[in-house]
């Protein structure tokens, strides 16, 4: 083949090289060297979730990696190519099952910032995608859908809804938003400064977050009183925002960037040795700051200094060790491993061990715990046939265990969990981990866990 800049007195291009117009631009494109550390051995196949559902290649993680080896090669941002990365649920369950150390984590993440940024998408998908960044990554406009949401269940509207079947008829992500929305407690917000109890072992900021604040708040007061009871003062500054785990996770770079900065200013002054997260998601970003903010000469250093005193509930309260002495719980638990508690940040033993200190609790084992319950930030709302496909069959997999409590340390894997009972006519209590360990040192009883079910 002749090279056409042959006698031009250009310098010699290779004409079997890369196109000059590729699927990635060069700001922070998924790194060559993270893709060639892929061997395809076929590992990380019976843990993907989308590959376990339909058996196609280009809906593995090594699939993927391939599809980025080509963009990066040159080849277009397709329709085709941005499917396959919109289907990964990014639950990192190929990371854990990676003999080669592959870090698909980054690939992804990489890889779906340039989508965002280079693609257009469909009216319908664009729509929904501004929708839901509009509303679930600020804390105060999703507490003021609380209202409406509790009288929509309180006045019977819900039940009647259901009946009729109107929001199947509408389609499934409108029914599937409404069979995610948990039953609402009134619960006080938490003081901006509790004190510990007894000789003060540490000062924690904890991050109150955006689903978990306005769906859960009874996780967010559970966990302070068994941090003061541990010895922690708990900090809790006002205005807190999100801390960009959602935006992160889906592309959405430059927001993400922006949320981590404010997250750090609101905790700059705190004087935290720790800081706190109760929500799997939230946690593996934020001890990522380092990464995200690595571009930024202001933030860079506060960021990796900020994410290293970042701690899962779990993680810190193995590290400080037990002073609270806690209560018996007679109760059969099982326990559910959020994907970016278990794969991305690599917490299990911890919470299983702070489980099997309680007295009379008796910790049961899901099958197939390394596959995703389909919830994965807003797969579930993007993708809703497959995730109820993914979330009954971790529903028929809790179920099995004969447990009388589902206990697991993230609210989308709560609501997911919930809404495939629901599907199934079953219920079954379910609470995060935070709500056992109070349960057990403020001597509640294991029935104040079994009231709060799934239907």
């Amino acid at each position: 083949m002749v090279d056409a800049t042959w006698g031009t007195g250009e310098p010699p291009r290779d004409v079997l090289g890369p196109l000059e117009s590729g699927a990635f631009d060069d700001h922070h494109p998924p790194r060559a060297e993270l893709v060639a550390d892929c061997v395809h051995c076929g590992f990380c196949l019976t843990t993907c979730p989308t590959y376990v559902l339909w058996g196609a290649e280009a809906d593995s993680p090594r699939g993927r990696i391939y599809l980025i080896n080509e963009g990066l090669n040159g080849e277009p941002l397709s329709d085709s190519m941005v499917s396959h990365f919109d289907k990964c649920l990014g639950c990192m369950s190929c990371v854990t099952a990676c003999p080669s150390g592959v870090q698909y984590d980054k690939l992804i993440e990489d890889t779906r910032a340039q989508v965002e940024r280079r693609y257009s998408r469909g009216p319908a998908d664009s729509l929904l995608r501004k929708a839901i960044f509009a509303v679930f990554p600020y804390p105060r406009r999703l507490r003021l859908l609380r209202g409406p949401l509790r009288a929509y269940q309180k006045t019977g509207l819900q039940k009647l809804v259901a009946r009729s079947g109107l929001l199947d008829r509408l389609g499934p992500t409108l029914s599937t938003l409404e069979s995610l929305a948990p039953q609402l407690r009134k619960v006080p917000s938490p003081p901006r400064r509790v004190a510990a109890r007894g000789t003060r072992r540490a000062v924690v900021g904890m991050l109150t977050g955006c689903v978990q604040g306005a769906f859960f708040p009874e996780v967010n007061s559970a966990t302070v009183r068994i941090l003061a009871a541990e010895g922690c003062d708990v900090v809790i500054p006002a205005g807190q925002g999100c801390c960009g785990a959602l935006s992160a996770h889906n592309g959405r770079r430059e927001e993400a960037l922006g949320f981590a900065r404010r997250l750090i200013d609101t905790f700059a002054r705190t004087g935290m040795d720790y800081f706190v997260v109760n929500a799997a998601g939230c946690g593996s970003s934020l001890k990522e700051y380092g990464e995200l903010l690595a571009d930024d000469p202001v933030y860079a250093p506060r960021a990796a200094a900020f994410a290293a005193k970042v701690r899962d509930l779990a993680e810190l309260l193995d590290e400080l060790g037990p002073v609270a002495p806690r209560h018996p719980l007679p109760i059969t638990v099982a326990y559910h491993d959020a994907c970016h508690l278990g794969h991305a940040q690599g917490i299990r033993a911890q919470p299983r061990a702070l489980l099997r200190g309680i007295p009379e609790l008796e910790l049961r084992e899901i099958a197939d715990p390394e596959l995703c319950c389909g919830s994965a930030g807003i797969w579930n709302i993007l993708n809703p046939v497959p995730a109820a496909e993914l979330g009954d069959r971790k529903a028929a997999n809790i179920l099995a265990t004969g447990a009388a409590l589902l206990v697991t340390a993230n609210p989308g894997c709560l609501m997911q969990v919930a809404a495939a009972l629901r599907r199934q006519g079953t219920e079954l209590a379910m609470a995060h981990t935070a709500q056992v360990l109070d349960a057990s040192i403020r001597n509640l009883g294991a029935a104040t866990l079994v009231q709060a079910r799934s239907t």
